[in-house]
Formats: structure tokens, C-alpha cells, sequence
């Protein structure tokens, strides 16, 4: 695919994820690991592999802890993408994925990063200005370490807008909740995580559409709520469209959420209109859920995928009854 418009992520907690496969896992007892799989992840740097993958111009930025950074620098240099991560003192943190390949569940083990101080977050500052010429579109992406006020997401956001950029914010709880008061072009969360922001159970497709309308109507431009096996809803102030994807064999959903962020950023700068957005995101998500670790399969596959989503008015818009979720 063609490469386009810079792109930066930026990733404040990256994380190793480190896969285990574990068959009939259960606590309280001896396990023995099938195999094993370790990859530089996060968010953000997830966003920026798939999006490399997608053919565009890339750069990654946050707090990386210096002393195993090594791992990373490979997949940065592998993938052509610019590394402008802040090195920090000490370890990035390590994620265990135990997988159970009887079961669909995935047991997550997730260890604390390192903490920001205010001179990490200074040159962050610095660094996200060299970025701005090149870069017209910011993805932040992922939960914040200690260290990092509940100001940092909004007050940027605020700063990147003021700068002509598009952002999109990908978090959940608190750095979404405040997040959202600096009006993003985007959001991503799930089900869960929505729920969790508009303090209320969504228990059906309408009110998923009505909660996300309560964000656009407060500044946001587009909400993209993932939901499973079940889609994702793409809502803007015009229009609203499901996608539901067909069936195929998941063998992890590490990232899976990532590369539908990174398919939806992909069609929006390429000027697709809303369906196919959707359509590219969720085939992208699909790729994702068929691969071991924060892939993507070859473009091909990519494409075959968009050829198999379905993608319709959602039925809250298109007079149809409400679909239960």
C-alpha cells in the first residue's frame, strides 16, 4: 500500500510482552510452558508496527527504560520507523500473556514501569516538538506510569490540536476520562471501558450508539467502540456503521486493539469514507487476532479480510430495531 502522511505514537508505559502458552493452565498448581514468545509492545509501538505495516511514515515516542531497550530498537529499525523514545533509567516493564490454547480466555500478569520524573517529561516535551513539522496525525496510546499527572493527556492533546494535528486518544479510566475534556478527534475504548466512562451499563447496541454520541456532542469527532467478536460500532456526528467481521481461528488478541486503532487511522488520512474506515479496521484487528503476538499477516491477507467484513447502518440510525449486544 502506498505510504502517506507521518504518523508519531507515542507511548508513555511500553511494555515486552512476554507470550506463554500454557495447556489446561490453572492457579495453585505446577504449570509447564508449551512455548514461549516475547515482544515489544505497547500500545502505542503496537499502533506504529501495524501502521508501518499499513506503508506508512511512522515515528514512536514516550518513556523507554534504557536497560533492555535493545529488543525494541530491532523492531524500530526493522520496520523503518523513526525512534524518538526518551531513554529512561532502569527497565521497561514485562507483560506475561499466559495462553491456554483449550481456552479463549487470556490470564495477563502486568508489572509496574518504570516512574516519569518531571525532567523526563520536559524532554518528552521536546522531543514531541521536533515532531510536529513532519508528523500531522498523534496516536497516545495506553496507560501512564507513576510519575505522570492526570493533566498530561488533556494539557497535550490541547497543545497538539492548537498545532493543526489530529489525535486520536486510545486509553481507558482515568487518562481517558480526562483525556476526553480536551475534545480528541478519536477514541477507542471497548465496551467495558465505555461503560466505564459514561458511569452506566450499555446492555444493547442503542445505547452504546447514544453513549457515544454524548461524546461527540461534547467535542469528539469519531468513537469507535469495540465489541468482540461482535464488531465495532464507528460513530460520528453524521454517521454511524457496524462492522461485523466473519469468523476465523484466533490464536492470541494481543494487539488485536491496536491494529483496528491503526486501520482506522489508516483509511481516515487516506480520505475513506466512514464504511471503509471500518471495514480496513476491523479486517486490520482480524489480522491481528490470527497471528501469535502484535502482528500483522501480509497485505493480502489484510485485504481478503476487508472483502469478508460486513459493514451496515447501525440499527439505531437506520430505523431498524436495536441489536442486543
Amino acid at each position: 500500500m502506498k505510504r502517506s502522511t507521518g504518523i508519531a505514537t507515542l507511548t508513555l508505559n511500553p511494555a515486552i510482552d512476554q507470550s506463554v502458552a500454557i495447556p489446561d493452565f490453572a492457579a495453585g498448581t505446577v504449570n509447564r510452558v508449551a512455548w514461549e514468545q516475547s515482544d515489544p509492545g505497547g500500545k502505542g509501538v503496537n499502533v506504529a508496527s501495524f501502521l508501518a505495516d499499513l506503508g506508512f511514515r511512522v515515528a514512536v515516542t514516550g518513556l523507554l527504560g534504557r536497560d533492555n531497550a535493545g529488543v525494541f530498537e530491532q523492531l524500530f529499525a526493522s520496520k523503518a520507523m523513526t525512534d524518538a523514545f526518551v531513554r529512561v533509567p532502569g527497565n521497561t516493564r514485562v507483560n506475561v500473556k499466559i495462553i491456554d490454547e483449550t481456552s479463549p480466555a487470556i490470564t495477563d500478569i502486568n508489572f509496574p514501569g518504570p516512574a516519569a520524573t518531571a525532567e523526563h517529561l520536559a524532554e518528552l516535551a521536546r522531543t514531541i516538538d521536533t515532531l510536529l513539522a513532519e508528523h500531522d496525525c498523534f496516536v497516545l496510546s495506553g496507560s501512564v506510569p507513576a510519575g505522570v499527572p492526570f493533566a498530561y493527556y488533556p494539557d497535550l492533546i490541547r497543545r497538539l490540536k492548537a498545532a493543526g494535528k489530529r489525535v486520536l486518544l486510545d486509553s481507558s479510566g482515568d487518562p481517558l476520562r480526562h483525556g476526553i475534556a480536551a475534545a480528541p478527534w478519536a477514541i477507542k475504548p471497548n465496551i467495558a471501558e465505555l461503560e466505564e466512562l459514561v458511569g452506566a451499563p450499555l446492555p444493547d447496541q442503542a445505547s452504546v450508539i447514544s453513549a457515544a454520541r454524548q461524546l461527540i456532542a461534547a467535542g469528539l469527532g469519531c468513537v469507535v467502540v469495540s465489541m468482540g467478536h461482535q464488531g465495532a460500532l464507528f460513530v460520528t456526528t453524521d454517521e454511524c456503521v457496524h462492522a461485523l467481521p466473519p469468523e476465523v481461528e484466533v490464536k492470541s488478541t494481543v494487539g488485536a486493539g491496536d491494529a483496528m486503532v491503526a486501520g482506522f487511522v489508516a483509511g481516515s488520512l487516506r480520505d475513506w469514507n466512514l464504511a471503509d474506515c471500518a471495514r480496513l479496521a476491523t479486517a486490520s484487528a482480524l489480522g491481528a487476532l490470527t497471528q501469535l503476538g502484535p502482528r500483522l499477516p501480509s497485505t493480502a491477507i489484510v485485504e481478503s479480510f476487508m472483502a469478508q467484513v460486513t459493514v451496515r447502518p447501525a440499527g439505531a440510525l437506520a430505523g431498524s430495531q436495536p441489536e442486543s449486544l
